[in-house]
């Protein structure tokens, strides 16, 4: 059954560095509600970055650049049959799977290696960026199952 429309409630650029994606981030990385604590993270990630003299909004941007992926599959059910439908992503969808990807890639990296969740998002931030690590290989899976499922691409509805 169809839902109701909703109004989507507007996401506020983040104070420090006046960015969207920043504040998505912030968002993905709070877990129960504990903004102030996620946004200490992205904080001192990011001061990382400057400390390198490198931009860190601009390190997002391409890392999630190199994550977004342009097609993904979904499942259609046709004839009792289940078919993986290859379809493009929306834009803001992009930007979900990019940073949800980046942020489980760096909570499965080892406590023992890196410590702590910065250090882990840090190295994740930057590899991405270099179009390198966990993250942009689950890019790769999911373009790589649209690509096998391309048959079905007409099953589009």
């Amino acid at each position: 059954m169809p839902r109701g429309n909703y109004k989507k409630q507007p996401i506020r650029p983040d104070a420090l560095h006046k960015s969207h994606e920043v504040a998505k981030l912030v968002n993905y990385i709070m877990l129960d509600g504990k903004k102030s604590v996620a946004q200490k993270i992205v904080h001192e990630v990011f001061a990382r970055f400057t400390a390198d003299q490198k931009d860190p909004v601009q390190i997002l941007h391409q890392a999630v650049a190199n994550v977004a992926p342009n097609f993904e599959v979904k499942p259609r059910r046709l004839g009792g049959a289940s078919y993986l439908v290859p379809v493009e992503v929306r834009r803001q969808r992009k930007l979900f799977l990019a940073l949800n990807w980046i942020i489980d890639a760096a909570k499965t990296r080892s406590n023992k290696e890196f410590k702590t969740f910065a250090n882990k998002l840090h190295v994740e931030l930057s590899e991405a960026a270099q179009n390198t690590g966990n993250a942009v290989n689950k890019r790769a899976q999911t373009e790589k199952l649209a690509e096998a499922n391309k048959a079905f691409a007409h099953l589009k509805w």
